[in-house]
């Protein structure tokens, strides 16, 4: 498993979970239809646990442009890499995204609502306004990743020969990360429905303009640019803050 493999996988486990979550709430004739809010949020924090669980030992499980220009911004990761990061993540999100649609294929058909079927593939806001929904994604990402900074990793060193172990779940590093996307899906999400990650946003709604899926609406590319600038000057501002502190 090399990084670019852990972050095109742990990317890929991401979105087919956080937005089957979103399709198993929002199209017809579902066994989740109408979950509500609550299993949406939930369900995407449990997404972020299980791409970190598989990417964390090899990449460090960024999964998200913004934690990466985060780190690097920071110094603690390569500008060098990041392009390859990048370009991991879009492409799992891509295929990620893909498999939600494959899954629920049956579902996107039986769905006559083509803002529904946007849903599921990527955000949209509540209130259609450029300088809040801007200001959204900016604020909800900088609480991401200036969090993110202060997470200790769930490891323990023995004393006698240097051996790092996983403590508790093997994963616990995880857990914050899944809590802190909860928080701020609960609490920051109704506005925009929090991207807060560039690549979660911009690949799957590319696929959106791609596949068939019945009657289909606009991919909204005219909002597009918000949930991929606003998450990336929230991870600067929280670099910078950091990096002062």
């Amino acid at each position: 498993m090399t990084p670019f493999v852990a972050e095109l996988l742990g990317t890929l486990l991401m979105i087919l979970l956080g937005n089957g979550v979103v399709a198993n709430v929002v199209l017809e004739r579902t066994k989740g239809r109408g979950g509500g809010w609550i299993v949406i949020t939930t369900g995407w924090a449990l997404a972020v646990f299980v791409g970190v669980v598989v990417a964390g030992p090899f990449s460090g499980a960024h999964l998200n442009p913004a934690v990466t220009l985060g780190f690097a911004l920071t110094g603690q990761f390569a500008w060098s890499a990041v392009p390859g990061y990048v370009a991991a993540q879009l492409i799992g999100a891509a295929a990620g995204a893909a498999l939600v649609w494959l899954f629920y294929y049956a579902h996107l058909k039986a769905t006559e609502d083509p803002a529904r079927k946007l849903d599921l593939f990527c955000t949209s806001p509540a209130i259609a306004d450029r300088r809040f929904n801007f200001a959204g994604e900016m604020i909800a990402t900088f609480v991401l990743i200036f969090s993110v900074f202060y997470i200790s990793d769930g490891n323990l060193t023995l004393p006698d020969d240097g051996t790092t172990l996983p403590v508790g779940l093997g994963s616990v590093g995880a857990l914050p990360v899944a809590f802190i996307v909860w928080a701020i899906g609960l609490s920051l999400g109704g506005t925009t429905g929090y991207a807060i990650n560039p690549a979660r946003d911009l690949a799957p709604r590319a696929m959106h303009a791609l596949l068939p899926m019945g009657t289909k609406g606009s991919s909204r590319w005219s909002y597009a640019w918000i949930p991929v600038l606003g998450p990336l000057c929230g991870a600067a501002a929280a670099a910078l803050l950091f990096s002062g502190i």
